[in-house]
């Protein structure tokens, strides 16, 4: 038996869990890693114009915005039907609502918050979606809220249900200014900050012992 030579590649993806208790409530796996993750950090300064004493002082953690381009295609999968009858079926449209969902109340919160508007309830609570968890691999972990989602569906089977689109997730990460510090979004972010701080930390460590080396002795 041949040892594969190529690495094995992780799988990015999305995990939900309860806002209030961290209990997994689903997971969407990536069909294929993106080829470009785009991110933008926005750093929180105390005001457009302080005063020289307030200069580099920051209000909290940058405002950081991800995007990505995934890919999802059916072509794999309708090359062996008799293993994929879901995907003969609906083509790729399971794999894109469940990503839809992520931005929609469920079908149980609009039913129950009709009935409380008949009932002449004076108060609605805005629906809750769950936590979205944006997770590309071990120290990139983070809470986010989907901002956009931009579906392009790129070709159809006889019956035009979608078999090949790409899919764009605009997110921004949650962090404690968000959500605080005392629930599942506002720990998972002091895990996230703490491991890039760690990071840092041992570049520096490598910075200096590289500039040591160079020094003539």
């Amino acid at each position: 038996m041949t040892t594969p030579i190529s690495p094995r590649v992780r799988k990015g993806g999305i995990v939900m869990l309860d806002p209030d208790l961290g209990i997994p409530r689903g997971f969407i796996v990536l069909q294929y890693n993106p080829d470009t993750v785009t991110r933008r950090l926005q750093p929180q300064s105390v005001g457009d114009q302080p005063d020289r004493s307030e200069i580099l002082r920051l209000k909290g953690p940058p405002i950081e915005t991800i995007n990505v381009v995934a890919e999802i295609d059916a072509t794999d999968q309708l090359a062996a039907p008799s293993d994929n009858p879901l995907v003969v079926t609906l083509g790729i449209q399971p794999q894109l609502s469940a990503l839809e969902m992520l931005i929609y109340p469920s079908s149980v919160e609009l039913i129950a918050n009709e009935v409380l508007t008949l009932l002449g309830t004076i108060e609605i609570l805005p629906m809750q979606s769950p936590l979205a968890v944006f997770v590309w691999n071990p120290v990139r972990i983070t809470p986010v809220r989907i901002t956009g989602i931009e579906i392009t569906e790129e070709a159809f089977d006889t019956n035009l249900n979608p078999i090949r689109a790409k899919v764009t997730l605009d997110m921004r990460v949650l962090n404690v200014n968000d959500t605080g510090f005392l629930n599942p979004a506002g720990a998972l972010y002091m895990v996230y900050q703490i491991e890039k701080e760690a990071m840092a930390i041992a570049n520096a460590i490598q910075a200096v012992g590289t500039l040591a080396a160079s020094v003539p002795t």
